[in-house]
Parts: structure tokens; C-alpha cells; sequence
């Protein structure tokens, strides 16, 4: 199930990286650049939540949608990190912590698929609420300025990203914490 609505809409999320980049390159003001990024990532990450929505309600889930899903979100989340450090809007150490978990956490997921643990490694509430300060930390940092004349979105978007990276260790150390007893159990 390649071409099904929900996941050609996954698709858009890859397809939206060199886009969000490109923004970046153009001969425009500034302050258009960012909002014009800003508003391509709001839509974008939008469809993440759309494209389940619509599986579910068009019984078109598949398994090839269930593994791009996550990795349109990764590749999208990580593409804008490199172009806030870029920026300078994002400190790097923030980055390496956050790409670092998505790459050791996809491993750790694919060996305890290996040796039939997945369930240790099921996403968690905690993975969800990581996202979702990250999924408002990275707009917000990408806009880079007031919003509707009184939020500070650099100021916000800072703490936000911040507080994403210590969610991330957090979510780091309890995903590890499922997963070494039956890493010990299944290869004594």
C-alpha cells in the first residue's frame, strides 16, 4: 500500500525537508523567510496526526505506512534542528541529544524486534509528550520572533527545546530500563 491517501501524505513530510531548507536560500526578508518555515512545518507536521487519522477512518493502515510513519517524523524533526543550529537559533548539544536518542532508540527498537521484545520498547507516554514540546519548540524557534506582538517565540522556543532534550534523556533512560532485562534474558 504505497499510494494510499495516508501515506502519500507521510511522504509530504520527507518531501517537506529540502522545502523548509530551500526557504532559507531565498532573496526575501528575513522575517518572511521564518514565517513562511514556520507555516510550511506547522502544515507538514500536522499531516503526522492527519495520516493516522485517515488509516484508521479509510482502513488503509499497512505496515509499510506503520514503519515510514515514524521515520518521516525523525527525518523531518532532525532536518529542522540542523537548520535551527545553522541558524543559530539551537545549541548543538541540543541536537546531538535529540538526534542521538531518535538513532539509538531506532536501533534498540530494531534489535528488540530481533529477538521478539518489541513490547519492551512500545512507545511511551512520556516518548509522546517529548514530541509534542518539541513539535512546538522547533516553530516556534523557526519563526524567531513576536507573535501576535507579545510572545517572544525565540525566548519560549529556547526553554521549549530545552526542556525536549531533558524529556529525551528522560525517555532515553526509560526506554533502556525495559529493554536490558529482556536483552538478558534473551541472549544468556
Amino acid at each position: 500500500m504505497f499510494l494510499t491517501i495516508p501515506t502519500l501524505m507521510t511522504w509530504t513530510r520527507i518531501v517537506a525537508i529540502p522545502l523548509i531548507v530551500g526557504v532559507f536560500y531565498l532573496n526575501i526578508a528575513p522575517a518572511d523567510r521564518n514565517l513562511i518555515a514556520t507555516a510550511m512545518f506547522v502544515v507538514f507536521a500536522a499531516t503526522d496526526w492527519l495520516d493516522g487519522f485517515l488509516a484508521r477512518k479509510l482502513n488503509q493502515t499497512s505496515s509499510f505506512g506503520a514503519f515510514l510513519d515514524p521515520v518521516a517524523d525523525k527525518f523531518l524533526v532532525c532536518a529542522s534542528l540542523l537548520v535551527l543550529v545553522h541558524l543559530q537559533r539551537a545549541d548543538v548539544f541540543v541536537a546531538l541529544i535529540i538526534i542521538g536518542h531518535e538513532i539509538a532508540i531506532s536501533a534498540l527498537r530494531e534489535w528488540m524486534a530481533l529477538i521478539g521484545a518489541t513490547k519492551s520498547v512500545a512507545v511511551h507516554m512520556l516518548g509522546k509528550v517529548k514530541t509534542t514540546v518539541q513539535m512546538v519548540a522547533i516553530p516556534f524557534l523557526l519563526f524567531d520572533g513576536l507573535l501576535f506582538g507579545a510572545i517572544n517565540t525565540h525566548v519560549w522556543g529556547t526553554w521549549l527545546i530545552w526542556i525536549s532534550a531533558i524529556l529525551t534523556v528522560w525517555s532515553m533512560i526509560y526506554y533502556l530500563q525495559k529493554a536490558i532485562p529482556e536483552i538478558r534474558a534473551r541472549t544468556k
